[in-house]
């Protein structure tokens, strides 16, 4: 029974830690993918995904982008994994919202 739960919790360690890497590897192809389209000015706040995306070649992924006061979030659809991948293909799925200030926000 011993022997069961630490599997159990290195196999959750594990996992948790390919959740987080995962996401920060998402964070770094979006920000390198606006780069390569002239965006150096976008700035990606926050990646949301699904709880079993790093287990999977397909996954839809939510961004929240800053650029120029304007805030927004996108639906990328990602093939392959950003992690055993060598070719990681993301296209845009949709955009969700649309927040524009006017003004200064100081």
């Amino acid at each position: 029974m011993g022997r069961l739960f630490s599997l159990i919790i290195i196999a959750g360690l594990a996992y948790g830690g390919l959740y987080v890497y995962y996401g920060v590897a998402v964070k770094q192809e979006v920000k390198q993918a606006m780069a390569d389209r002239g965006l150096t000015a976008l700035e990606v706040e926050r990646i949301d995904y699904a709880p079993l995306a790093p287990l999977s070649t397909r996954a839809t992924v939510s961004a929240d982008v800053t650029y120029r006061g304007a805030e927004a979030t996108v639906e990328l659809r990602l093939t392959g994994h950003p992690l055993f991948s060598d070719e990681l293909r993301m296209e845009l799925d949709g955009l969700q919202t649309l927040r524009l200030r006017i003004g200064s926000g100081d």
